[in-house]
This record gives structure tokens, sequence and C-alpha cells, in this order.
């Protein structure tokens, strides 16, 4: 792939997870505000990602049959039309135009989180983690810029708060398009054809496809799980939105610096080995979170929080990329990316209804056994695959 694309897709990282961040410190302020009830607060946000489910496939046999070009261009377009309508429902008050704007904000997200993996089209196996890696460093510019931008933009339309942070949404999603256009990006595979390649069936049911799942999965859900109710927890134990905002910042930074060595980490030890680090980390991140509720407790957490889930994202993307050939790619990222959405998606609309019905410290333990077990099948899977290569080798 060419140096000008990977920057291009660095960029449109950067503008999405902008748009993201904004969208995690306000949108469950927001819909705690608009609800007819507390519960209902994170229910936005687990619609984004209900969005997110039923286009993960169809943009992946887009950018299959045509072109990662057009599936990241119709993203753009809408986080144009869902940070406007979002924009507009403050204004009116209306929590569920606010709620319908998250689902077209969430086939924005269906888009923008193929940006890693095309960043891996034309690019040598063993260069894979690097590539990935360094998209998803777009992330750290964003965790900078994105709190300052809420901030600012939240007092944008008064009388109405909040209303100008999606205004920034929109423009960003703008931003976005024009970068897409400037992508030199072909199909760079054979066209679409059931016939060629394994069916979907048997590409699943793969050891190696299981285990990037359970690492995508179990790190992105219990990400999802507590970062979406950080904010309300936050504002429970009496800070400020400002203080929420830079929490935030902090998490956003653990989920992105690490890729300045975390892909060259997995091509050197291996996804698994990394993987399971990863885990360790979110393990500390909640006995931290479990020890106490001040400032420096979420701070902390989160930052580490952020840490464990680049580790194992990470991987487990590093992993999906080798579960497929280039005839097989699109049937098998879009099933990938699906499943990460329908976890993202449980784990969205729980985090709200757990965190009002049971308070912060159940969320906290409940992500616990989900990623011992994540651990213990991938160590599995690392050995077999070891065994494997030895048998392989034998004379």
């Amino acid at each position: 792939m060419p140096i000008k694309n990977i920057s291009l897709l660095f960029l449109c990282q950067t503008a999405f997870w902008t748009m993201s961040i904004i969208g995690v410190t306000l949108a469950s302020l927001i819909g705690l505000q608009l609800a007819p009830q507390a519960s209902l607060a994170t229910l936005p946000i687990a619609l984004l990602t209900i969005g997110n489910i039923f286009t993960t496939l169809p943009l992946s046999i887009i950018m299959q049959r045509y072109s990662r070009k057009l599936g990241f261009s119709l993203g753009a377009l809408a986080s144009i039309i869902g940070g406007s309508l979002a924009c507009y429902g403050m204004i009116i008050q209306s929590f569920w135009l606010f709620c319908f704007a998250n689902i077209l904000l969430g086939i924005a997200q269906g888009s923008a989180m193929y940006y890693r993996l095309a960043a891996t089209d034309g690019v040598a196996p063993k260069k894979h983690g690097k590539a990935i890696a360094w998209v998803m460093s777009g992330g750290i510019v964003a965790a900078l810029i994105a709190p300052s931008i809420s901030l600012w933009a939240k007092d944008l339309l008064l009388p109405t708060l909040f209303a100008g942070a999606y205004l920034i949404v929109a423009i960003l999603g703008i931003i976005i398009l024009a970068l897409c256009l400037n992508l030199s990006m072909t199909n760079t595979s054979t066209p679409l054809d059931s016939t060629k390649g394994r069916t979907t069936s048997e590409i699943i049911r793969q050891p190696i496809f299981i285990t990037s799942m359970l690492n995508t999965g179990c790190g992105h859900g219990v990400m999802i799980l507590i970062m979406v109710s950080t904010p309300l927890a936050i504002k429970a134990c009496g800070f400020t939105v400002s203080d929420s905002a830079y929490v935030i910042q902090w998490h956003v930074l653990g989920m992105f610096i690490p890729s300045f060595f975390s892909g060259k980490l997995i091509d050197r030890f291996g996804a698994e080995n990394i993987s399971i680090i990863g885990v360790g980390i979110l393990l500390l991140s909640n006995i931290i979170a479990l020890s106490g509720i001040t400032l420096a407790h979420f701070y902390s957490s989160l930052l580490l929080l952020g840490i464990g889930w680049n580790f194992m994202y990470t991987a487990g993307s590093t992993l999906l990329t080798q579960s497929h050939t280039s005839d097989e790619r699109g049937k098998t990222q879009g099933v990938a990316e699906l499943i990460v959405s329908i976890i993202a998606a449980i784990a969205a609309f729980g985090s709200g209804v757990l965190l009002t019905l049971f308070g912060w410290s159940i969320i906290n333990l409940i992500a616990a056994p989900l990623l011992m077990l994540t651990a213990t099948i991938t160590w599995r899977h690392k050995n077999n695959k070891n065994l494997s290569q030895k048998i392989i080798v034998k004379p």
C-alpha cells in the first residue's frame, strides 16, 4: 500500500476518534438529560452499535466488490447526517431523534473499523501488525485534542447544552469524506465470487479465527462495558463534565499510545503472547477500579483499560488477517466485525442497566471471568499451534 494511503487512513482515524471521544464523553450524559428514565441513558450509544451491526457486513462486501474508498465515503456521509440530526434532536429536546442519529453514527463507526484492516492491503504479512498499529495511532492525536473540543463545543449553541458538540461531529464527517476521496484505493482482490475460497462456515471454525474473535470481542466488549458507564459513574461521584472529559482523554491515550510499539511486539513475540499480557493489564485495571472511587482511581484504571484493549485488539486483528485469503477477505472481515459489533451493542446497553441496578463495582467484577477465559483459550491455541508446527517440520 502507498505511504500516502496509510497517512490518509491515519488522518481518517484521527478525525473519527475525535468524534468518538466527543460521543463517549457526552452521549450518556445527554441520554440521562433527555431519556424518560435513567436506565435508558446509554441507549443512544447502544443504538450506535446496532447501526454498526447492520452495516458491518454490507460495507465489507461493498469494499470487496468495489473499493475500500467507496465504503469509507459512505461511512463519512453517515457521520455528516448523523451529527446534524443529533444536534437538531438536542435543540428540540427529542430523545428518540437523538437515538436515531446515533444509529447513523453507528454506520460511520462500522466503516471506520475497517481503516486498520485496509492498512494491511498490499503489505507483507510480517508487517501487518506494524501497519495496523500505525493507523490506530491516529487515536493519540484525537485524545489530545478531543476533550478541549468537546468542552468548548458543548456551549457553542447555548441555550441548548451539548448541541454544538454534535455540530463538530458533522464537520469532522466532512473532513473524513474529503480525506477518503483522496485515497488511491481500488479493489486489490478478485471480484466477489461465492465459488472461490472456503465457505464462511469453514473459515469461522478455524482455531485461529476463534482465537481472534475471543481477543477482539472480549477486549472490545470489556472496554465498552466499562468506558460507556464511566462518565455516569464520575457524575454520580460528584465530579464534573470536565473531569469526565479528561479521564476519557487518559483512557484514549492508553488505547492508542501503545500503537507505537504494540505492532512491533506482535511481529516479534507473537499475537497470542501480547494478547495475554493485555488480559493481565485489563485485570489490573479492574482491581484498581474496585479499590476506590477517587479521581486518581478513575484516571489510572481507565488508562490501563485503554492499554489492555490496545494489546488485545491489535493482537486479535493481526490473527484475523492470518485466517483468510484475499478471495475470502470481504466475507471474513465482515463476519468478524459483525461479531465484535454485536458484543459491543450488548456491552453498551448492559452498561447503563448494570450501573443503574447494581453499581460501578459489579461492572468491573463481571469483566474478570471473561478475561481469564479468553487468556486460557488463547494460551491453549498458542501451544497447539506450536505443536502443529513442530510436527510439520519433523523429519
